[in-house]
């Protein structure tokens, strides 16, 4: 049985390795909107690199009670086509940004508030995602990207975010 089961990972692994790629666009540009600690909106930009590579770089700003933060992110990613219109897409790469916490309550004085730091933080990155190309100039994608934070503060440091983002861009 455990032949059987290393036959088919061996079998697996070799049909992921070759499944055809779609070609993809040589630019699109647009918006990247969604985020786990709050509502974030990104500027989105993908750029060719290959046949089936291409560079993506979102600079966003995210929302929260405690936090403001900017942030720029930039990530490989290589693309395949499921069928017809419909690619999936894997990537790495790493951000930084610049984060700006809310005033906390101090609890034994409520007129003095606490004003945490904030400062730079810098990030690595994975992604993963789906994505529509209809016969239209426009993408919409969604996926998935764990961010781990590496220099930052407070909650941006050795801490694992998960950012999941519905992308509408225009290619060209």
């Amino acid at each position: 049985m455990k032949k059987w089961k290393f036959l088919f990972f061996i079998c697996f692994c070799f049909t992921a390795l070759s499944l055809q790629a779609q070609e993809i666009a040589d630019n699109a540009l647009g918006l990247r909107l969604g985020d786990s600690d709050g509502f974030g909106a990104e500027i989105s930009y993908q750029r060719s690199i290959g046949r089936y590579t291409r560079a993506e770089f979102d600079l966003g700003y995210r929302d929260s009670r405690e936090f403001d933060a900017v942030k720029l992110t930039g990530i490989y990613q290589w693309v395949y086509e499921i069928d017809k219109g419909f690619n999936w897409f894997y990537g790495g790469g790493a951000g930084f940004g610049s984060v700006d916490f809310s005033p906390i309550p101090n609890k034994n004085n409520p007129t003095i508030a606490e004003d945490p730091d904030g400062g730079l933080f810098v990030f690595v990155a994975g992604d993963v995602g789906i994505e529509y190309n209809p016969d239209l100039p426009i993408v919409v994608s969604l996926d998935f990207r764990p961010e781990l934070g590496i220099i930052g503060f407070k909650n941006f440091d050795n801490k694992l975010n998960f950012d999941i983002a519905l992308g509408i861009r225009y290619q060209f």
